[in-house]
C-alpha cells in the first residue's frame, strides 16, 4: 500500500510542477528576453502640414515635440494619451512616387466610445475605412491617414 501511495504522490507532484511550468511568469529582460514598455511608431509622410492637421483636427491627438530645419518643419512628436506617434516630412531621396502605408497597420486601445469617436471623426471631415463593430472582444474602427497608414482603434467590450 505505501508502494501505491508513493506512486500518486509522485503523480500529483509531477502534475503540480506542469502546472506551475504553465502558469509561471515570463522570465525578465535580464534573463536575455526583450520587455518593452511602450511603442511609438514614426511614419514619413508627403505632406507634414496635411499629415498634422488631419491627426490633431480629425482624431484628436495632441501636439508634442516639433524639429525644423531652415525654419523649415520637418517632424513632430504628437500624442493620445499614453501614447505616441512621430510624424516625419519626406526627404524625397528615395524618390517622390513610393507608396506609403503599405502593409502597415497600427492597432490602438482606448477608453472613448467608438461609436462617438467614429462620429466625431466623420463631423471633422474624416472617413473610416471600416464602420465601427465588434470582433475578438473588442468594438473597433479603422480609419487611414492621408498617405495610407491604417489605424486601428478598439474598446474592449465589457
Amino acid at each position: 500500500m505505501a508502494k501505491k501511495r508513493t506512486a500518486q504522490k509522485r503523480t500529483t507532484t509531477a502534475r503540480a510542477r506542469k502546472t506551475a511550468t504553465r502558469t509561471a511568469k515570463p522570465k525578465s529582460a535580464a534573463a536575455g528576453k526583450l520587455s518593452l514598455t511602450t511603442s511609438s511608431p514614426s511614419f514619413t509622410v508627403n505632406d507634414i502640414d496635411k499629415s498634422l492637421a488631419w491627426y490633431l483636427d480629425v482624431l484628436g491627438f495632441t501636439m508634442g515635440d516639433k524639429w525644423e530645419n531652415g525654419g523649415k518643419l520637418m517632424g513632430a512628436e504628437i500624442s493620445a494619451g499614453k501614447t505616441k506617434f512621430w510624424i516625419g516630412q519626406d526627404d524625397w531621396k528615395k524618390g517622390r512616387d513610393r507608396v506609403k502605408g503599405l502593409g502597415v497597420r497600427i492597432y490602438c486601445t482606448t477608453t472613448n466610445d467608438i461609436d462617438a469617436l467614429a462620429k466625431r471623426i466623420k463631423s471633422k471631415g474624416g472617413t473610416l475605412a471600416d464602420e465601427p463593430r465588434d470582433e475578438w472582444g473588442m468594438r473597433h474602427l479603422t480609419v487611414d491617414d492621408p498617405d495610407g497608414f491604417k489605424i486601428t482603434i478598439s474598446k474592449r467590450l465589457t
